[in-house]
This record gives structure tokens, C-alpha cells and sequence, in this order.
């Protein structure tokens, strides 16, 4: 799993989100795709190994999810710290259910499907559509 707190530069984080998801996309291209970060979703529910070690559990946790060009970067934070959750399109599985859940290594968050939710779903189908651009899938009426 590659979460990692990045609330300060963090060396390995920047090699391996290079690495596995690629770097950011330039000025030109975020503004041709029509941004490439979510709003705030509302967070219902963290995997255990996800979960910080010191969740504050009175506040409500929110997560937003970056686009890069072979995979997402999911952003949450907890108090004062920031945590980053690197997920290459190949390992990204997607439930849209009573919640919308973000699934990878057998971790996942689970988002509320509220007004944060539906603000958002322009995004998530563009998320959706640069991962079956990015593994090449293509499916056939047989």
C-alpha cells in the first residue's frame, strides 16, 4: 500500500508518485482537461490500515483525488496532517453504490453520495474515462 503522510516534503513520495502514477499534468493540459482535482467528498468510512493512527473521530473527514497521467492520488487530511494514498489506474477498482467507495490492494474509503457527491460526478466519470484510456480497454459486443 502506498499511503504517506505529506504534511512535510516527503522524498519518498515525490519518487514514488513519479514513478507509479507519473507526474503532474502541465498548466496547458490541466486547462484542456478542465482541471484535473476533485471537490471535497465527504468521507463515511476508512479501511483499517487507511485509517490514521490518531483519527479524530468529531470532525468530518474529506478526501479529494488528483488526477495523473497512469494513475489517482488521493488526498485526506487529519488534524493537522495530510495524508496521500497513490493508486495506479491498474489497481483502482470503483464501487458506486449507497456510497461511492475507492478500492485498491484490498484498502478502500467509502464517500458519501451526497450535494459534495453529485458536485463531483462530472469528475469521477472523467476519472473513470482516463482509467479505461490508460489500461486500453476496449469492449466488444460479441
Amino acid at each position: 500500500m502506498m499511503l504517506f503522510n505529506t504534511t512535510d516534503t516527503n522524498k519518498d513520495y515525490l519518487n514514488e508518485t513519479k514513478n507509479t502514477v507519473g507526474n503532474s499534468f502541465s498548466f496547458f493540459k490541466k486547462i484542456k482537461m478542465g482541471g484535473v482535482s476533485s471537490g471535497k467528498l465527504v468521507v463515511e468510512e476508512f479501511s483499517a490500515k487507511l485509517q490514521p493512527k490518531d483519527l479524530l473521530v468529531s470532525t468530518i473527514n474529506y478526501v479529494t483525488i488528483e488526477l495523473r497521467p497512469m494513475g489517482v492520488i488521493v488526498h485526506f487530511s487529519n488534524g493537522l496532517n495530510r495524508y496521500s494514498w497513490v493508486i495506479p489506474y491498474y489497481r483502482l477498482v470503483i464501487y458506486n453504490t449507497r456510497t461511492f467507495t475507492i478500492h485498491a490492494n484490498g484498502h478502500f474509503i467509502k464517500c458519501k453520495r451526497n450535494k459534495n457527491y453529485r458536485d463531483n460526478k462530472k469528475f469521477l466519470d472523467k476519472m473513470i474515462d482516463l482509467k479505461n484510456d490508460s489500461l486500453n480497454l476496449e469492449y466488444y459486443d460479441g
